[in-house]
């Protein structure tokens, strides 16, 4: 849950009014100027997104003489917005003030440009609201793709990532993988804060990648744009052994993401599987059964 609280200690917003909404939920990352509405148009108001108000919203309120501007901004400030924002550090009419405090309304100021803050507020929202959930397995950057290792626990996802980790390859996530919806078509993978950087393997224990292999091992997020599944090789099991089998996919969060399934037994070196894998799929799809990423 992301309240408005957060979002004025994160961007170090002032708060002028409307104190007692702070603790209010952000449920929607769009962002609204209300022109059209402070002139009366309100059949698209959408009280739930956050308001700025700059210049022409502004300019456009001041235009009206004092209590046309309150039945204006009253018509506009209702109790389901979040918080409104000033920016350009702006004096702020009397109104605004008024209608906050009345409805529990944060109203905050900031120094930064409208637009500035638009392009900021926007890319920290959509990451902060994107749907997300929680995988088991390991996410690592073999030749720049996003790699989500996964499979029962012990299967060897942790040993396949400390060999791609030795061949140069990045270290993303162990274990439990974060991952995020950032648009139509990309998920986006991360650690939690608390296990970050560190793989834990049977018989070392946790190890932490950066003081073993350098800072250079590791990266705090990645698209995903591949899984390997891992299991146990099954005797009955008919495997592809040519590479013509149609290729697999699975859904997380509603996005298709290609798959393959790579049964192990002992004497099978994994992380090579993997490389090779991955660079089979990076192959142009013209004259070729496999479609690029």
């Amino acid at each position: 849950m992301l309240t408005v609280r957060q979002l004025v200690e994160e961007f170090k917003f002032e708060v002028q009014a409307g104190h007692e909404g702070l603790n209010k939920e952000i449920s929607d990352y769009s962002l609204k100027r209300p022109s059209a509405e402070l002139a009366g148009y309100l059949a698209h108001l959408t009280p739930q997104r956050l308001q700025v108000y700059g210049r022409t919203e502004l300019g456009l309120i001041q235009q009206y003489e004092e209590t046309v501007r309150l039945a204006h901004l009253a018509q506009v400030m209702v109790a389901g917005v979040p918080c409104v924002i000033i920016t350009r550090g702006l004096m702020i009419p009397s109104e605004f003030i008024e209608l906050a405090e009345e409805r529990n309304i944060p109203l905050l100021t900031t120094y930064r440009s409208t637009t500035q803050l638009f392009y900021l507020l926007i890319r920290y929202l959509t990451n902060q609201l994107a749907p997300r959930t929680l995988v088991h397995g390991v996410l690592v950057d073999v030749y720049g793709v996003g790699v989500l290792i996964t499979g029962e626990s012990g299967i060897g996802k942790s040993e396949a990532a400390l060999e791609l980790i030795k061949s140069g390859h990045l270290l993303v996530a162990d274990d439990a993988v974060e991952v995020r919806r950032v648009d139509e078509e990309s998920l986006r993978g991360a650690a939690p804060i608390r296990i970050r950087h560190l793989l834990e393997v049977r018989g070392l224990g946790i190890l932490d990648v950066t003081t073993l292999f350098g800072a250079g091992a590791v990266r705090d997020e990645k698209d995903i744009q591949f899984i390997v599944h891992l299991e146990e090789w099954q005797q009955e099991k008919l495997y592809d052994r040519l590479g013509i089998d149609p290729p697999q996919t699975r859904q997380i969060l509603g996005i298709s993401i290609p798959e393959i399934t790579v049964p192990v037994r002992p004497g099978r070196n994994l992380a090579t599987i993997i490389e090779v894998a991955v660079m089979q799929r990076q192959i142009p799809s013209s004259g070729h059964p496999f479609r690029s990423f």
